[in-house]
């Protein structure tokens, strides 16, 4: 990252100056007081700041492909912001590559908070990134629009103009981005890193065996929490060739995605890695399932369901077998898109904890479905072993890790 640990970090402040010139003076000042530097850029449309900034707004739309006035001619804010966010984005990227920047800050209502969140995921995963808006932690932004690892607090108080409780937010949000900023790792590692994503171990056991055998034979492990934001991150990472290997075991995002469940990760579940070449090993822990947020109502056509209640947060509901079968036939679609090796593990024995024979979403006909479609779905170049066994069984670590070694002696997976 541009800023080394501990050294003065430079921050990045995106804003409308026309508009909220005071606010972002205020934010800019505060970071100063606590130990940072700031640099500006103005994403105003109609009117002009009262004083300089870094990067103009001419500067911006013209990185969006556009300008000032064609911005203005829209006669639509709509259009004329994302212009704006095409070119902030884009920027933000760069001043970070350049080493210009050791992270970002903006702040606004709607309209602001929309462009802050592209500008968010322009950045990669470690840089720091706060977005103060006055609609955090609002439905209205989905989960596909969130950076990985962007914060977020509510700008309480703050649509219009100064006062005691908007300088709260603000002050703690200068604060903590100039705290991130200074304490950041790069996250890189001497060692190869493998990818793996999992659910928490009473559902999900693989992990406690694989981690050691893989720490062993020189490679680190990285586990991505697969409820949503934990597959966004996964995937923007293996994109991005971070790992040497992906192990993508716990896939109920794909799952959920397909069932209109708000918890899932995106469009682009299960194909980041493929499209990059990255190799990959991939088991369907945790497709037999759709998840819930804990505090809405379960739909009517999944009452009669197997059903599992993980904790306040999360709630799950079986699939069918032909919403199995249709999970399947996505698997097989997305693996297809693979540039780079594919071996696929079919656990026969089941996919998670609870859906052992007795556990709360065990349905065996389903199960045997959606097994018969895998069969089907997978295709060469891609590979297809099945054991007997469970997902949580030692048989699978087993089978997963003769498959990681074997590409290891093939040069497939680099040591």
């Amino acid at each position: 990252m541009p800023n080394e640990a501990g050294a003065q970090p430079t921050i990045l402040i995106i804003g409308t100056y026309d508009t909220k010139a005071e606010e972002l003076a205020y934010l800019a000042e505060r970071i100063g007081a606590a130990g940072g530097a700031a640099l500006t850029m103005d994403v105003s449309v109609l009117g002009d700041p009262p004083g300089p900034v870094t990067v103009t707004k001419h500067e911006v739309a013209a990185a969006g492909g556009g300008s000032i006035e064609e911005a203005a001619g829209f006669g639509d804010e709509n259009l004329a912001m994302q212009l704006m966010a095409r070119g902030a984005a884009l920027l933000t990227r760069r001043l970070f590559d350049e080493g210009r920047i050791g992270g970002m800050i903006a702040l606004g209502g709607t309209m602001g908070t929309d462009l802050a969140l592209d500008c968010a995921r322009a950045l990669p995963l470690g840089a720091p990134k706060y977005i103060v808006s006055t609609v955090s932690f609002s439905p209205l932004i989905p989960a596909e629009r969130l950076a990985p690892d962007v914060q977020m607090i509510l700008w309480a108080g703050g649509l219009y103009g100064l006062n005691p409780v908007c300088r709260a937010s603000l002050s703690q949000a200068a604060g903590a981005v100039v705290g991130a900023a200074r304490a950041a790792e790069r996250p890189e590692s001497a060692r190869p890193l493998v990818g793996m994503t999992s659910l928490g171990s009473s559902c999900l056991k693989y992990m406690k065996a694989l981690k050691p055998a893989l720490e062993a034979r020189g490679y680190d492990l990285a586990v991505f929490h697969a409820t949503g934001m934990g597959g966004m991150a996964f995937e923007s990472l293996a994109a991005e060739g971070a790992f040497v290997c992906v192990m993508d075991f716990a896939l109920p995002e794909l799952g959920n995605l397909l069932a209109g469940s708000a918890v899932n990760s995106g469009e682009g579940r299960l194909t980041a890695a493929g499209l990059a070449g990255v190799p990959q090993i991939v088991a369907p822990g945790c497709l037999d399932l759709i998840d819930f947020a804990g505090w809405q109502e379960i739909p009517e056509r999944y009452e009669d369901r197997p059903f599992h209640a993980h904790n306040r947060l999360i709630k799950s509901a079986a699939l069918n077998a032909e919403e199995r079968r249709e999970t399947a036939a996505a698997m097989g679609e997305r693996l297809a898109q693979a540039k780079g090796p594919v071996a696929v593990i079919l656990p026969a024995g089941g996919v998670e904890e609870w859906d052992r024979p007795g556990g709360a979403t065990h349905d065996g006909p389903a199960h045997e479905a959606f097994c018969a479609a895998l069969r089907g779905a997978i295709l060469p170049p891609a590979t297809l072993t099945e054991i007997a066994g469970h997902i949580n069984d030692p048989e699978f670590a087993e089978a997963a890790l003769a498959i990681f070694d074997r590409w290891r002696a093939e040069g497939i997976v680099r040591g």
